[in-house]
């Protein structure tokens, strides 16, 4: 099926190469990719004849670009899009070029594969049950601050991506916003030298700032405040929301408040209606 193609490809291990993504790549009329000379590399790895068309897609000429490929796509075109490395459209410009698809009633097909953001999840160690991505963050200070204090109260795990030369001052701006927390910096993950450091914001930005920043592709993950999600008493809470408002409402405010699941909220709400009530 023609059709615009997001393409996962491997962020280390050349194995991690799916049949499908495998399948995509070799049946593509046009390659859009970040980087034509790795987008070739890797397709000679693979034993991959080259597609007809390959065309740079970046975030430096994605405004240029997308109208080229969106012309392609809809004289019929396959288009398959990659990134260098992982799942396109993290931390990269492709969501326009879908939303741009999907606005022109183009098929959009993701191929899921390679990624670093849930393997460093896996390997640190934190809660998993809830966690957010944030990329990376700004390379100045005081805007990466300002940043990490907008994430500081969320109640689960962040992952984030990282150069490797700006790690020891990311690690210490998150230890003088978020204070002492768990951290893992995980580094070349599939790689021959991959590697994972478990420790406290604390004990970490004291190595690095004496060891010298990390080589390689880099992922922080770093727990949520206290090691745990924020504590609330939400019977304290509904009992509250309850006096003035329907027992409907009273579940919206609390959960919006406190970002907890809804249907436990509920449970405990309708509890305490029926002890009111008897």
């Amino acid at each position: 099926m023609s059709g615009l193609y997001l393409v996962s490809t491997p962020i280390g291990n050349l194995g991690d190469v799916s049949a499908r993504s495998r399948e995509a790549l070799e049946q593509a009329d046009v390659l859009a990719c970040e980087d034509t000379r790795n987008a070739k590399k890797l397709l000679t790895l693979l034993g991959i004849a080259y597609p007809k068309t390959f065309l740079a897609y970046h975030e430096y000429n994605a405004d240029k670009m997308r109208p080229k490929l969106l012309a392609l796509l809809q004289q019929g075109q396959t288009v398959v899009l990659v990134s260098d490395a992982g799942t396109p459209l993290i931390s990269d410009p492709g969501y326009r070029l879908v939303r741009d698809c999907l606005d022109a009633h183009i098929a959009v097909v993701p191929i899921p594969g390679a990624n670093a953001v849930l393997p460093a999840l896996q390997l640190s160690g934190l809660p998993t049950d809830r966690f957010l991505f944030n990329g990376f963050l700004p390379h100045k200070q005081g805007a990466r601050k300002a940043e990490l204090a907008l994430l500081k109260d969320i109640p689960a795990t962040l992952v984030f991506y990282e150069s490797p030369h700006r790690v020891p001052e990311t690690l210490a701006d998150m230890l003088d916003v978020f204070g002492d927390r768990e951290v893992a910096v995980v580094r070349e993950l599939t790689k021959k030298f991959e590697e994972v450091r478990r420790g406290t914001l604390a004990e970490l930005s004291q190595f690095y700032a004496q060891e010298g920043h990390p080589v390689g592709e880099i992922v922080l993950v770093v727990d949520r405040a206290s090691g745990q999600a924020k504590t609330y008493d939400i019977s304290a809470m509904l009992e509250q929301e309850l006096k003035e408002k329907t027992l409907r409402d009273a579940v919206d405010a609390v959960t919006k408040k406190t970002g907890l699941d809804r249907k436990k909220i509920y449970a405990q709400a309708l509890c305490i209606k029926n002890n009111k009530d008897n």
